[in-house]
């Protein structure tokens, strides 16, 4: 299994037996949230759709898996996710195989799928990884697996000596205490893995700095955060999260 990091994205090819383009958290309709809290954002979808198809382009999959959150509003469907959806997912699947992993933002997403595009919430393995949003258990069966996630929005603040400081989004590699993900033991697996993907979304970002105090998934509580490591989009490895600040 090889890993290749689309920053454009950021998106993350992973190549096994088939080339998987992943890509978290679209948040298709965030706009009209801000919106109604006073931020008046022109769509922002088809910049995003245009960047998926640069992704495809550029990473050559033999299958494109959303994980989570294609949509924004919670828990009803917008006027804006209605007309903006079924385009963005036409113009995917005219060039790719589709999948979608359901996040906690997807209630009613069955409605823009195909008949197989959508997989169980608690995710799925393909090529033995294991895909979901990250806002529930994983199934049992991903256990020993690498997991790859999204959900969380991770982003990295950097500084430099005089106090400038740069965000950026990034991704997190960790292990996961599986007595904490309540499944157990499994004979001849390793440890479970968890990659945190960011998100695609260009509004949305939360510190890695804080996600262990932030209680936003039950992943979220059963990572090492002493070991964890911090990637760039490009792939640029940063260190140890405690290297970067609290951890």
């Amino acid at each position: 299994m090889a890993l290749h990091f689309l920053p454009d994205g950021p998106a993350l090819v992973v190549e096994g037996t088939a080339r998987v383009l992943v890509i978290a958290d679209l948040h298709i309709g965030i706009e009209s949230d801000l919106d109604v809290h006073g931020v008046h954002v022109p769509s922002q979808t088809r910049g995003r759709l245009d960047r998926v198809l640069a992704c495809i382009d550029e990473g050559k999959p033999d299958l494109v898996l959303l994980l989570g959150d294609v949509k924004h509003a919670v828990p009803l469907t917008t006027r804006q996710e209605y007309h903006e959806i079924p385009d963005l997912l036409l113009e995917i699947r005219s060039r790719v195989p589709l999948r979608v992993v359901p996040g906690n933002h997807d209630g009613g997403i069955e409605r823009f799928l195909q008949e197989g595009e959508l997989l169980p919430m608690r995710g799925a393995l393909i090529d033995g990884v294991g895909y979901l949003h990250g806002h529930t258990y994983p199934d049992p069966a991903l256990l020993g697996h690498l997991l790859v996630i999204g959900h969380h929005h991770p982003m990295v603040t950097l500084r430099d000596e005089v106090g400038c400081a740069l965000r950026d989004r990034a991704y997190l590699l960790t292990t996961a205490d599986e007595g904490c993900l309540g499944l157990g033991g499994k004979v001849g697996t390793g440890p479970t893995r968890i990659l945190v993907m960011p998100a695609f979304n260009e509004f949305t970002g939360f510190d890695l700095t804080r996600m262990k105090e932030s209680n936003l998934g039950p992943l979220s509580r059963c990572m090492d955060f002493v070991r964890a490591e911090v990637f760039l989009t490009d792939g640029t490895y940063l260190g140890l999260l405690g290297s970067l600040g609290e951890g």
